[in-house]
């Protein structure tokens, strides 16, 4: 005799076989799918699924459809669907009464094989939907938090990784730390950064790049900041190359920098190495302004410092054996410093009255330097020679948009002038 999964034919079956272990998707929602699933295809073959009863049961790969009719007397029945006659009622129990409801089940398989294709293609879409919901929702709330994914493809602009569910995870050329390396089957931690949701596709974005990223690092590694006595209030990175973070602590017993770093930096050794050896400056913040430019510009010290909070601009003015210190190598300090406390920081050297009194305008230049060149340093604040002198290369070189070769020709006209 054959069996009920018999009856239904292999492709029944395999049907089953191809969505009950489906992954992100819990059991209930899934029967709900499989059953909504079958009433949509018996609507189409009877005009209605009202009248019928599925059972489905996916752990087994099983189901059971059921059709209830009401039994009338021979040539009444008006609808196939939902009556059937005392003649054909008495052939599947002969006790059966006018009156009485019939449960006969329904075998599948015998709907032909377009309704099967039709079943398998609605829940083929059905649940591709679902698992691009639970996959999106799962995602979305990890927004901000670090994840792992082991590395399966890389590719010129990004780098595939794959969790532990077998999900796509993307990488990003730019959010991956210039001196990253990848080999396949490596295990990477990011944060993640988004989630895109195109035409309910779902593409998790992560990145290695994002102050948060340090963040998430820095609370893993201090519990006093996963504890709430110490907060991260701002975070600047240039990834790879270096830092700046600004810490505060609710608690005067605890040192918020002290706590960061760790006896001789041990806290910060980990995440230094998974950062690709990125220097971390951490310093107390400050909400007075003038003290935490002044905290964000060390190892500098500061002589003075103007503000323009309006435009959010200052103007730091440091001892000459300072400058270079205030700025960093190739600026990084200088512009990290800025990042961190949003202020645009434009960093002078204090002159003495003396200096200031042998100083002479731009502007009587004007044979020797190109005046576009004079009026490009002017637009800086820039209007006498000292003040160009006292000012920064690199800043020379960034703001008044000019070429080394040009700003260093400048210099040396002016220099020349004093020597």
């Amino acid at each position: 005799m054959a069996t009920k999964k018999d009856e239904k034919g292999p492709s029944m079956i395999e049907t089953f076989q191809e969505f009950k272990e489906t992954k992100n998707i819990d059991r209930t929602t899934l029967v709900s799918v499989l059953e909504e699933s079958f009433r949509n295809v018996i609507s189409k073959l009877f005009g209605s699924d009202e009248n019928f009863d599925v059972i489905v049961n996916p752990d087994k790969g099983d189901f059971e459809i059921h059709r209830n009719r009401m039994v009338v007397a021979d040539g009444e029945v008006q609808d196939e669907n939902k009556q059937i006659s005392l003649t054909d009622a008495q052939k599947i129990e002969p006790d059966y009464e006018v009156g009485e409801e019939v449960s006969e089940e329904v075998n599948f398989s015998k709907f032909g094989r377009r309704a099967i294709l039709n079943l398998r293609q609605t829940l083929a879409s059905k649940i591709l939907e679902l698992e691009h919901d639970s996959l999106y929702n799962k995602y979305k709330d990890k927004v901000g938090n670090i994840v792992s994914g082991e590395v399966y493809q890389m590719w010129k602009r990004e780098v595939l990784l794959i969790d532990d569910e077998g999900n796509e995870l993307h990488l990003p050329k730019s959010e991956q730390i210039p001196s990253d390396s990848y080999h396949k089957g490596e295990t990477v931690r990011a944060i993640v950064l988004r989630v895109d949701n195109e035409n309910n596709n779902p593409r998790i974005i992560l990145s290695r790049t994002s102050p948060q990223f340090l963040e998430r690092l820095l609370e893993a590694e201090v519990p006093e900041i996963n504890d709430g006595l110490i907060t991260i209030r701002r975070v600047a990175r240039m990834p790879g190359e270096r830092a700046k973070v600004a810490v505060e602590s609710y608690d005067e017993r605890i040192d918020p920098v002290g706590a960061c770093v760790g006896v001789k930096g041990s806290r910060v050794h980990g995440i230094v190495r998974e950062l690709c050896n990125e220097n971390i400056d951490v310093i107390n913040y400050s909400s007075n302004t003038q003290l935490f430019i002044q905290r964000a510009l060390s190892p500098a010290v500061v002589s003075s410092i103007t503000l323009d909070t309006e435009n959010r601009k200052a103007e730091v003015y440091l001892q000459p054996d300072q400058v270079s210190l205030a700025i960093g190598r190739s600026g990084m300090n200088i512009k990290l410093a800025s990042m961190l406390t949003e202020f645009t920081i434009d960093v002078f050297r204090v002159v003495s009255d003396t200096e200031a009194d042998e100083d002479i305008y731009l502007d009587e230049f004007s044979d020797e330097i190109d005046q576009w060149i004079i009026d490009a340093i002017k637009a800086m604040g820039l209007d006498t020679a000292k003040a160009v002198l006292n000012a920064p290369r690199e800043m020379l070189i960034e703001k008044a948009d000019l070429e080394e070769e040009t700003v260093d020709y400048v210099l040396g006209v002016l220099r020349a002038e004093f020597e």
